[in-house]
């Protein structure tokens, strides 16, 4: 069981008032990330509130705030392009199923296989899309159809618009937190544009915001295989950001707040989420870092805070929808900009010659296939994948022999380090059959055999020995690694008193 608001009023006091703060700061970012992925913003509006509300009540951590979020937004923008709003529906509400799975199977704890590099190219990759996305903003369709840039007066109040958010949003925190500095920003840039006349595109411009409950609709898409098709890849993508997102921001939460949030229920928390989202004509969404981060710098700890985040924000969305349609769209780029400014890891620049080169490549490569593909589940994946195989790579080297003889005048080999499937080469050349003693003892103790290409080793050595008629005596292996070894089983000294115990990675004991 959880509990929504604490016993003590000034816990219920701070999550309200955090709530507010939270809501004023989501509107200018649930409609920018609706432009983003190229649909009406108020869709993104409505994945705010339902996502917030649905995840704060369910998921697995209080105080995290859920919403609209860039990281799916640049992922569902070619599938909204290619085949429409239905369709995105529809991968929004399989998202949710694929999160929910992940939760169930109990998957969540393997947001801890991705290394910090991974996670430094995912987030500087995100904040390069984003900020490729906005140069979109400053193309204007030519009376031949053809796509030019945007120039003269148009151009430059454009770009005085976007330096004026941004230093808002940039120093006005220096002298007051009373109000979040990107809604005074928006007013301000509004205002200025409302007095003097300005010649300059407004949300209203790409699409009305008609401010209303969220509607219950189920997406208008054809069951059929050739849909699924379609559908299919898009929510597979959408799950793994949003759940990596998610999870990473849990854990984020998790230091600031000195306690632990439960990945699993999160994956389920963010499935329902999604799914609800799905049918009320919402985006799609995960967890959103810097909005956590205010929510809980401002007292938010509870799930109160995410609720009420979530409620405030419906009642800006039903009665002040007309607010949002002035937004100048060059205000919006600024509020974009700044939240590229704060997702991108500037200290990573800095990093080359201080961290293993191989590390730095990493970071690299993540955020180049990032930008390259618009796939984060795939740059994330391949970011794994590389720091394994790097892992596998660097300890390779690391198996090792103590040579010693025994009173028997046998050569004894005490192994060292893991024998495993990148090892095992290594793990040949460290004897020599021809030249050792007619019986030889192989040492364990300080070894593991890891997986099966471990015990493949085991067994082509000691077909070595056997060709160099030498009698080879394996001591201290797991009862499991044992069972395992089909040609030097009957050479194993069995111990039962000192005999390690641990499992081999091996299909045949699936």
């Amino acid at each position: 069981m959880f509990t929504i608001v604490s016993s003590r009023k000034e816990c219920i006091k701070n999550d309200l008032l955090s709530g507010l703060t939270v809501a004023l700061a989501l509107v200018p970012e649930a409609v920018a990330f609706a432009l983003l992925a190229g649909i009406p913003p108020i869709h993104g509006l409505y994945a705010a509130f339902t996502i917030g509300l649905v995840a704060s009540i369910v998921g697995g951590r209080p105080g995290m705030i859920s919403g609209a979020t860039g990281a799916i937004a640049v992922v569902i923008g070619t599938l909204v392009a290619q085949h429409g709003i239905e369709y995105l529906f529809a991968a929004v509400i399989m998202m949710g199923v694929i999160q929910i799975i992940f939760g169930v199977l109990r998957l969540g704890k393997f947001i801890r296989l991705v290394p910090h590099p991974v996670f430094l190219g995912f987030v500087n990759g995100l904040a390069l899309v984003i900020f490729l996305a906005q140069l979109e903003h400053f193309k204007i369709t030519l009376p031949d159809g053809a796509h030019g840039w945007i120039t003269g007066s148009k151009l430059y109040i454009m770009l005085a618009l976007i330096a004026l958010t941004m230093v808002i949003i940039q120093y006005l925190p220096r002298f007051t937190k009373a109000v979040p500095s990107t809604l005074v920003a928006i007013i301000v840039g509004t205002v200025i544009v409302l007095l003097l006349g300005l010649d300059t595109r407004t949300v209203s411009d790409l699409s009305s915001v008609k401010g209303s409950f969220p509607p219950f609709h189920l997406p208008n898409v054809e069951l059929s295989w050739e849909a699924f098709k379609i559908v299919f890849p898009y929510a597979i993508i959408m799950a793994l950001v949003g759940l990596i997102e998610s999870l990473l921001t849990l854990n984020l939460v998790d230091e600031l707040t000195e306690t632990t949030g439960h990945p699993n229920r999160e994956c389920i928390g963010q499935g329902t989420a999604n799914i609800i989202t799905g049918m009320f004509s919402g985006m799609g969404g995960c967890a959103m870092v810097g909005q956590s981060i205010i929510n809980i710098k401002s007292g938010g700890r509870q799930r109160l805070s995410g609720i009420s985040a979530a409620l405030f924000l419906l009642f800006f969305i039903m009665f002040g929808s007309q607010l949002i349609d002035i937004i100048p769209i060059a205000v919006l780029v600024g509020v974009m900009f700044m939240v590229v400014i704060g997702t991108f890891e500037w200290g990573s620049l800095r990093l080359l010659g201080k961290i293993p080169l191989a590390d730095w490549i990493i970071i690299v490569a993540v955020t180049a296939i990032t930008v390259i593909t618009d796939n984060l589940a795939l740059a994330v994946i391949t970011g794994v994948i590389l720091s394994a195989l790097v892992f596998a790579w660097e300890h390779a080297s690391h198996i090792n022999a103590k040579i010693r003889y025994n009173r028997m005048g046998d050569k004894v080999y005490e192994l060292e380090g893991p024998l495993f499937f990148a090892s095992t080469q290594n793990f040949q050349d460290i004897f020599t059959p021809r030249e050792d003693t007619d019986n030889v003892v192989i040492d364990f103790k300080n070894s593991r055999v890891a997986d099966h290409s471990a015990i493949e080793a085991i067994d082509k050595l000691a077909e070595r020995y056997d060709r160099a008629e030498k009698r080879l005596h394996l001591k201290h292996l797991s009862e499991e690694c044992r069972s395992l070894l089909k040609k030097a089983g009957h050479l194993v000294e069995v111990n039962v008193v000192e005999d390690p115990h641990y499992h081999v990675a091996d299909d045949k004991l699936g």
